[in-house]
């Protein structure tokens, strides 16, 4: 019998159309005579499979559909969703209660890579380096004047619970801040101002099959923009080198440090990177992706070819260690 897979995308976040790409992608490279594949989407209004041009809504209780008459249940997960419910450990909690497995980082892991905030405050006691940060929450009121002082400029405000660059300012001066503060308070409930490193911007993909951590070929990300923005990331104003043209001692620094990384957090499935590298070849962590994407126009595919590996077989992998 072949395994039912429910491909959950969507979510309640900014990000839910390139969620849907990445699940697509994942939905057409999947060994069909392995697998069933479905298309799960989740939207703050609807839970529902897609199959035979229409949509058959979930059974929250069981997280079944019907199908023919009868309900029909799933065998295995892989949630594609970027943001809440699926990158913050909500839907893995959900699932393990159940009873339902998945590839992804468990609850624990997805939730405090997805705080940006505590991810890097955690790693940086494991030697990672991470940017000097403030953390603002909802309420607060900052003082630019203290933040300039602490930081200096450039500095980086961010959503702490964001991803795709969604609410995320560079900033150069003190009038500047408000305006960054409250674009970042729109995407999150808190907010990270980050000192600016001067360096290349680096990024690497992993996952485990059993055995062993595999840390794919990093790729550089240069951007015609003044840092990697939405519109860099999914507009075409960003070219991505895979892999980085970087000195090798360079290469397995990051690669080794990715992997440090994906076991210290104990993630599972697919991981990604995100680093600032020094002239001294120093990464310096921007944050953890534990649901990376996965669309054509994705990093992690770009890196997994590179590395001579095959999307469908890699999947496969995935798929049978959960």
């Amino acid at each position: 019998m072949k395994k039912k897979v429910a491909i959950v995308y969507g979510g309640y976040s900014s990000e839910s159309k390139i969620s849907q790409k990445s699940g697509g992608v994942i939905y057409e490279n999947m060994d069909r005579s392995l697998f069933e594949p479905y298309l799960v989407e989740i939207t703050e209004n609807s839970w529902h499979v897609h199959m035979n041009g229409g949509v058959s809504p979930i059974d929250k209780n069981k997280f079944t559909f019907i199908e023919k008459d009868e309900a029909v249940g799933f065998d295995l997960a892989f949630i594609t969703i970027h943001g809440t419910p699926g990158e913050d450990g909500k839907l893995q909690a959900y699932f393990d209660m159940i009873g339902l497995k998945y590839i992804n980082s468990n609850c624990f892991a997805a939730a405090l890579s997805f705080n940006k905030w505590a991810c890097n405050s955690f790693l940086r006691a494991f030697g990672i380096s991470t940017a000097k940060a403030i953390l603002i929450r909802n309420g607060e009121t900052p003082n630019p004047i203290e933040i300039a002082d602490e930081l200096g400029f450039p500095c980086f405000v961010k959503p702490n619970d964001g991803g795709s660059s969604f609410g995320v300012s560079k900033v150069k001066t003190l009038m500047e801040m408000p305006s960054a503060i409250a674009a970042a308070f729109e995407e999150g409930s808190e907010v990270v101002i980050e000192s600016a490193i001067t360096g290349r911007e680096i990024t690497c993909g992993v996952f485990s099959n059993g055995p062993e951590v595999i840390a794919l070929p990093p790729t550089e990300i240069i951007s015609e923009n003044e840092f990697f923005d939405y519109a860099a990331k999914y507009e075409g104003k960003s070219r991505e080198v895979t892999p980085a043209e970087i000195p090798v001692e360079w290469t397995t620094t990051i690669q080794n440090t990715t992997k440090n990384i994906y076991r210290r957090l104990g993630l599972k499935g697919f991981a990604r990177v995100d680093y600032i590298v020094t002239e001294q070849g120093v990464p310096n962590l921007i944050e953890v992706n534990t649901n990376p994407g996965m669309s054509a126009a994705s990093i992690v595919p770009q890196q997994l070819k590179a590395a001579g590996l095959d999307l469908t077989k890699t999947l496969t992998v995935l798929l049978n260690l959960a």
